[in-house]
């Protein structure tokens, strides 16, 4: 350590193109530091979905819409896992493999999931050949009904065999294709299907494909009459009127409403998604279906999940957000920790500074100023025994001048260097006179200590 440090004065300032760097490199680290924390909340978020369904449409729809959304910069982005079909998507999403799922209300473990959006609806449609004389699902007494996609629509099948008691009526359910069910309505080995599917003019297209199509004949839905009393213990089902002439127009096929269960497609999430994330996805879907309800009509089926309380699937805290509008935006969710944190910071930082003074009470001071220096000098100039003590003062009166000076670097303020050259002239004669002194040996002539005003 040299001379000056112990007077606690600075070797010199640092040079100006050193100081323009430093602040330079700190306005290049606050703004990589901004554009970082915005890059960090402004990327979206991608969240993987399963879906499948058993002519795989509903993986194109919903890929449609996660390149719709890449389009619309939504914040948050789709990557689709295809599956077989609903079952293997609920078993997907139930295990923790993706954190959404396109899942059938009555199929699979569903209680983990939350709803965010009905994305279609199924009906089921009990269909006998033309000319049947079925009327009633009484009337299926010791036959044999075919289901279509079977290992997805078993629970639906156990709720109409208790309902009805329909294996004390000897009704037996067979799996079969889609493409089997002419060949096993032509060979009588079923005498009615059972369907589970959306209304749209594209499924409804494949049953009437299965049947002659002319005037006098067309197949028979057959009603299920206590479609009310098993929705109210099936929660994942509803009541619904397949409308009058929905398989044909004129004349109308079927004649009259046909009363019947209806169940959602949801797009499910977990809970702990977040929930801005939620609701920005549920607004992003919205707007994204819109962009491509022509090319996709069945589209026209979305709509919001059920928001009441006691819900089948409760909704996603996110997604209310969306459909209650009491979405909040980034300001609004923030503002008090924007206008909060630097007071908390520099309250946290004037007690740090304050318990470090307190550490530090009883040290020296690394910085005296050099005319409190100087003034201390006088009281050992006086107390001084012999000329070598002397010489180390004007030493030290040179050390504080020449640092000063360095600290100056062309700006200093003159009255303060004049102050300073008459002290350490003051200084010198009181060392002249004390030299004298000491060379006669009247130590008792000592002159009295100047005063600060003096100096």
């Amino acid at each position: 350590m040299d001379e000056l440090s112990k007077f606690g004065i600075d070797a010199g300032r640092l040079p100006i193109w050193l100081r323009i760097v430093a602040v330079a490199a700190l306005v290049l680290l606050t703004t990589g530091a901004g554009l970082l924390a915005y890059r960090w909340y402004a990327n979206p978020v991608t969240l993987s979905i399963a879906v499948g369904s058993l002519d795989g449409d509903a993986p194109k729809i919903v890929s449609a819409l996660a390149s719709r959304l890449v389009v619309n910069k939504a914040p948050a982005r789709l990557k689709v896992i295809e599956t077989s079909g609903p079952l293997e998507s609920a078993t997907a999403f139930a295990s923790g493999k993706t954190d959404l799922a396109v899942v059938r209300g009555d199929v699979g473990d569903l209680s983990q999931a939350q709803a965010i959006v009905v994305l279609a609806e199924a009906v089921a449609m009990l269909v006998a050949p033309p000319g049947s004389t079925i009327a009633d699902v009484a009337g299926l007494k010791r036959t044999t009904v075919g289901v279509v996609a079977g290992d997805t629509n078993q629970r639906i099948v156990q709720v109409l065999t208790r309902s009805y008691d329909l294996d004390r009526a000897n009704v037996v359910f067979k799996n079969l294709a889609l493409d089997e069910v002419r060949r096993a309505f032509d060979s009588k080995e079923v005498r009615a299907v059972l369907f589970v599917i959306p209304l749209s003019e594209k499924y409804l297209s494949l049953v009437r494909g299965l049947f002659p199509q002319n005037v006098k004949t067309a197949p028979v839905l057959i009603p299920i009459e206590n479609a009310g009393a098993i929705a109210e213990k099936e929660r994942a089902y509803e009541s619904f009127d397949i409308p009058k002439g929905t398989l044909r127009g004129s004349p109308p096929i079927p004649s009259d409403d046909v009363t019947t269960l209806r169940v959602s497609y949801y797009v499910v999430g977990k809970k702990d998604l977040d929930n801005d994330t939620i609701a920005g996805l549920t607004q992003a879907l919205t707007a994204a279906r819109r962009d491509i309800l022509p090319d996709w009509p069945i589209l026209a089926q979305v709509k919001a999940p059920d928001t009441d309380a006691g819900a089948y699937l409760p909704v996603h805290a996110g997604a209310a957000e969306f459909y209650n509008g009491s979405q909040v935006s980034f300001l609004d969710k923030w503002s008090n920790a924007i206008f909060l944190a630097p007071m908390a910071l520099g309250a946290l930082a004037s007690v740090v500074a304050a318990l470090w003074q307190f550490l530090r009470s009883g040290e020296a001071k690394p910085h005296e100023p050099a005319l409190d220096v100087l003034y201390a000098l006088g009281s050992k100039i006086r107390r001084s025994q012999n000329e070598a003590e002397l010489s180390e003062i004007e030493t030290q009166i040179d050390n504080v001048l020449r640092a000063q000076r360095a600290k100056s670097d062309g700006d200093e303020n003159t009255l303060d260097a004049a102050t300073l050259n008459v002290a350490a002239h003051r200084l010198e004669n009181l060392i002249h006179d004390r030299k004298a002194a000491l060379n006669a040996g009247h130590l008792q002539s000592t002159p009295s200590t100047p005063s600060q005003s003096q100096v």
